[in-house]
């Protein structure tokens, strides 16, 4: 059977948009540097090897798109549409609304290697062993990261460092504990 190139960037484009989003923070960038990475993988479809992972080598193109921008623009400017996006204009009323926003609050404070892991590994179900290839990393600096990235998230959430009502609440809820599990012990995806 042919490798069709056209039919595999649209089976992965999805989940290069979610890993686009949680790297930049702003819809309208990770649409833009998905569009990048999609023509730069068309343009350079003859470079991949079929029968290899295509998943891992666009999310590789993206990552490497992404940092490299990050290089030529050194500071980060948002607009007033980003702005208004990330922040509600009336509290949301119900309790899980507050407590995504306190989640989303925590996983923004994490390092961008320990987003970029929890996204590649949790998010998107990449494998460590495809995560590191992404990254050009070790697969056990893969399994620190990821490690460290969740318990720096249980400690932000259950913690006093958010100085949010979190403390009051109690234990991390449910939907956030599953998150943080990321899908399983990591011995399901080694």
């Amino acid at each position: 059977m042919k490798f069709d190139v056209r039919a595999e960037v649209i089976a992965v484009l999805p989940h290069l948009r979610a890993f686009a989003r949680f790297l930049t923070g702003h819809r309208e960038r990770a649409d833009d540097l998905v569009q990048d990475a999609v023509v730069r993988a068309l343009t350079a479809a003859h470079q991949f090897q079929p029968g290899t992972n295509f998943k891992a080598w666009m999310f590789t193109i993206l990552r490497n798109l992404f940092y490299n921008e990050g290089r030529k623009a050194r500071m980060k400017t948002d607009s007033l549409d980003d702005m208004n996006e990330a922040q509600h204009s009336m509290g949301p009323t119900q309790e899980s609304g507050l407590e995504f926003d306190d989640f989303r609050r925590a996983f923004w404070r994490l390092t961008e290697e320990q987003r970029e892991v929890l996204i590649l590994v949790g998010a998107s179900g990449v494998s460590y062993e495809e995560a590191a290839e992404i990254c050009g990393v070790a697969v056990g600096t893969i399994k620190s990261r990821v490690s460290r990235a969740r318990s720096q998230l249980t400690r932000i959430l259950s913690g006093t460092e958010m100085g949010s009502r979190l403390e009051e609440a109690g234990p991390i809820p449910a939907e956030m504990a599953a998150f943080l599990a990321l899908g399983g012990s990591p011995g399901k995806r080694s």
